[in-house]
């Protein structure tokens, strides 16, 4: 049997720095409405919350536990088991990477003389 040699090639994320990839996982996790409004109701709370998100959101519980588990995985929340449930809070450095990146856009634009 003959095998050709394939070059897969590089995949689309390694012509990109680590900080570009790092954001823009950020901001694809923050990209559904559902994620937006968890995020607005533990930014409320201030507290680690364990139950009251599916309360929170007219979704199902399974729909809700998805989208909770997109934001942990982009690092944007944090979840600890307490008893049997997640309790869930903001992780603050990944809103302060959001929070720099978009500053440094309003900042860039606001100096801009362009169109």
């Amino acid at each position: 049997m003959q095998y050709q040699n394939i070059n897969m090639g590089a995949s689309k994320t390694d012509h990109f720095t680590d900080q570009q990839n790092a954001i823009a996982m950020l901001c694809k996790a923050l990209g559904h409405p559902a994620r937006i409004a968890i995020i607005e109701y533990l930014l409320k709370v201030e507290t680690c919350i364990c139950g009251d998100i599916v309360n929170e959101l007219p979704l199902a519980q399974p729909t809700v536990s998805q989208h909770l588990k997109e934001l942990k995985n982009a690092g944007i929340i944090k979840g600890e088991i307490e008893g049997n449930s997640i309790c869930y809070c903001i992780e603050p450095q990944s809103l302060n990477a959001i929070q720099a990146f978009l500053g440094d856009i309003f900042n860039r634009k606001a100096k801009s003389n362009c169109c």
